[in-house]
């Protein structure tokens, strides 16, 4: 069995952290596994946790009233879950359903807020790695809003966020 530090030293998205930032990571983490339709997150709920996922997958979701939970994209292994731990006031936008049975490291978000407030160089090495994938996720949702509304597709100008 392994230990946290060496779930988390193996995930995608800590790869080649230092070991001194693994262990700061791992004071704030704990294994959690997640049953097929549970939610790991729920719209306007503390955002009190974020998630390294594992193994499975995880169904983004919104609710619109009268057509019930849409579907706006999924998180897969190898990738994390969360980011409204980040920011004020600390509330999910959306919903986190398991798509099937989820393996994860779930890190306690107050926890680790408090090592970044003692530590920027730990914040710093975290935001490095959760802005491109933020800005990957952007750029595909752009991409998928403009097949759904037919927006430009032949080099028009579309307002991006970057």
């Amino acid at each position: 069995m392994k230990s946290i530090e060496e779930l988390i030293a193996n995930h995608p998205f800590l790869e080649g952290v230092n070991d001194a930032f693994l262990k700061e990571m791992a004071g704030c983490a704990r294994n959690a596994a997640f049953d097929e339709d549970t939610y790991l997150i729920r719209e306007s709920q503390d955002a009190d946790q974020f998630f390294l996922i594992r193994n499975g997958s995880v169904a983004l979701e919104s609710y619109a009233p009268g057509r019930g939970a849409l579907v706006f994209g999924t998180v897969k292994e190898n990738d994390f879950l969360g980011v409204s731990w980040l920011t004020p006031p600390y509330r999910w936008q959306f919903d986190g359903r398991a798509k099937e049975s989820v393996h994860a490291v779930a890190f306690d978000a107050k926890c680790l807020r408090g090592k970044c407030e003692a530590n920027p160089a730990i914040g710093y090495e975290l935001m490095k790695r959760f802005v491109p994938a933020l800005m990957r996720r952007l750029k595909a949702a752009r991409i998928q809003m403009m097949d759904v509304y037919g927006g430009p597709t032949d080099g028009g100008v579309l307002e991006s966020a970057e």
